[in-house]
């Protein structure tokens, strides 16, 4: 079945405030020791949302506007430079996205991080410092109005602000084209594989 082709992101943002937020901190190690990645959503910054007393701190995703989020499952998390950096869980983009967050927007993304974002058809697109800056405060000032995120013209905008972003060129034309997993490019093809395996004499045992 042919992936949804990922051209842009129309939703609520929400900013996370920091340069280096590593993975730990998006997604403690102990919530790792899963099967499967169901979940993980509700763990997302567990130790930065909640002391050792079981209470909350204050954190942008114990707010009113990342409930919202996640009641929608489709989000903007906007955040600083380096973020995802750390241990390359896969875990972490994967507790972001479970509970709500469909588009990244910041400095710069840890490659590792980035690669297994743009896996689930998450797209990371980076802003300069100034306009990140700008962004930052803007979705800060103005809870109720969307961002978009658009891969195709490489913009992220809001009310009448509009910033020139960026994001690697063969993730961006996976996006678009509905290629941005890999497995699933692999089993569209099984019988193009089955095909090339039957003409290996080391496969077909001769």
């Amino acid at each position: 079945m042919p992936l949804a082709q990922i051209t842009q992101v129309k939703a609520l943002a929400l900013a996370v405030p920091g340069d280096d937020i590593d993975t730990d901190r998006i997604i403690p190690a102990r919530f790792l020791r899963c099967v499967t990645f169901d979940g993980l959503g509700e763990h997302a910054f567990r130790d930065e949302r909640t002391g050792p007393d079981g209470k909350e701190r204050p954190h942008p995703m114990n707010s009113a506007q990342a409930a919202r989020i996640a009641a929608a499952k489709q989000g903007v998390m906007v955040v600083g430079f380096n973020f995802g950096c750390g241990s390359s869980r896969e875990h972490a983009p994967q507790s972001l996205w479970r509970f709500g967050f469909t588009a990244f927007v910041g400095g710069s993304f840890a490659e590792i991080f980035f690669g297994n974002s743009t896996t689930l058809g998450v797209p990371c697109l980076t802003l300069s410092k100034e306009d990140l800056a700008e962004c930052d405060a803007f979705v800060r000032a103005n809870p109720d109005v969307e961002v978009t995120v658009d891969v195709v013209q490489l913009t992220v905008s809001a009310g009448a602000k509009t910033w020139k972003a960026d994001i690697a060129a063969s993730a961006r034309d996976g996006l678009v084209k509905g290629k941005w997993d890999p497995i699933a490019d692999l089993l569209e093809g099984a019988d193009a594989v089955a095909k090339t395996a039957g003409g290996l004499a080391y496969v077909a045992g001769k």
